[in-house]
């Protein structure tokens, strides 16, 4: 494309556009039909120039006429409880359905790795030794020790608070830092295995490994479960930068990047519940046998909720993106 031809061409119209819109009140029937004809070729030619001939001062001049014309064609348009409803439905455990070939795999290997961290620290005695004193390996082991203290040093609420940032801290790195082609969620993902890893090695090693279990599985079942999902998101989204598919790398980085910031909202919600367990259950004088219970029934509600809803929600074609008057304008490109 030549782009001096392609503005020569097309600069009376974007200006025509633009005159129309400083006057939107006072416009004719005739003139309405004119803006809204105006304001679809120039959401065209905004396409054309980023796939073509990108222009960063052409592109922004176009991006906020085409904004401010969609904005008075559509009107305002503000969040409902209709939108909520939409998104918890559909949206949400549609993208969560839609990165299961990512998630669920991370979420297989990391376990594996888990475990073999804590088999290789629980059967190494020298390992042990290299992680703390015998005397503090003890502290942290006992009944009554640093991991079984943890989950009642704080009253429940707070404790559960603090959980809940964290956690939702933990993922939202993992949406966002999937950009940087996943090699940072790599990161995140192993230090988590690691932390886990070290617990059930140590604790192994005492021969507590059941008491560790009873007080992660009720509420880790489902954390870790939405740190997986985060994960495989993030890994998505940077894999998204070598391989866009059919789509243009911008267009496919924009609906991918809008779907993980839904879903970093959703896991926020999945991430307070599996707090709630954490403060209140895992500490609770209730059965093991029941706080185990608990924590499965969550992880198997998220599970259906995900392949049912979200597998129903995604073969009609729902991605997790916002709705379509919500986008930005694009038109099929040929490399």
């Amino acid at each position: 494309m030549d782009l001096d031809v392609f503005v020569s061409a097309h600069r009376a119209e974007w200006d025509r556009l633009d005159a129309l819109l400083r006057r939107q009140r006072h416009l004719n029937g005739t003139e309405v039909d004119e803006l809204v004809a105006l304001y679809q070729r120039t959401a065209t030619h905004l396409s054309m120039i980023q796939s073509s001939a990108p222009d960063p001062q052409l592109t922004g001049r176009l991006s906020q006429l085409v904004a401010r014309a969609r904005s008075a064609v559509a009107g305002t348009r503000r969040a409902s409880w209709r939108d909520v409803t939409r998104f918890l439905a559909h949206g949400f455990p549609a993208a969560v359905y839609r990165s299961r070939h990512w998630w669920v795999p991370t979420a297989l290997l990391s376990i594996v790795v888990a475990a073999l961290l804590g088999w290789w620290i629980g059967t190494h005695p020298e390992v042990q030794a290299s992680i703390a004193a015998p005397d503090e390996l003890r502290q942290m082991t006992r009944p009554g020790g640093e991991y079984e203290a943890y989950y009642s040093s704080h009253p429940a609420t707070s404790f559960a608070a603090q959980v809940w940032t964290n956690n939702a801290r933990a993922a939202a790195m993992c949406l966002v830092l999937g950009i940087f082609l996943g090699i940072p969620v790599l990161w995140i993902l192993f230090l988590n295995m690691l932390n886990l890893g070290v617990a059930v090695g140590l604790m192994s090693s005492a021969g507590r490994l059941d008491v560790f279990l009873g007080l992660v599985l009720p509420h880790g079942l489902l954390e870790l479960t939405a740190v997986f999902v985060a994960a495989g998101t993030g890994l998505r989204l940077g894999w998204t930068l070598i391989d866009p598919g059919p789509r243009t790398r911008r267009a496919a980085l924009a609906e991918e990047g809008r779907a993980a910031l839904g879903m970093a909202i959703g896991l926020a919600l999945v991430l307070f519940v599996s707090g709630a367990i954490e403060g209140f259950v895992t500490p609770s004088g209730l059965p093991t046998w029941a706080r185990i219970g608990i924590g499965i029934g969550a992880e198997l509600a998220f599970l259906a909720y995900v392949y049912v809803l979200g597998g129903r929600a995604a073969r009609s074609g729902d991605t997790g993106d916002v709705e379509e008057p919500e986008r930005s304008a694009a038109v099929p490109t040929a490399a």
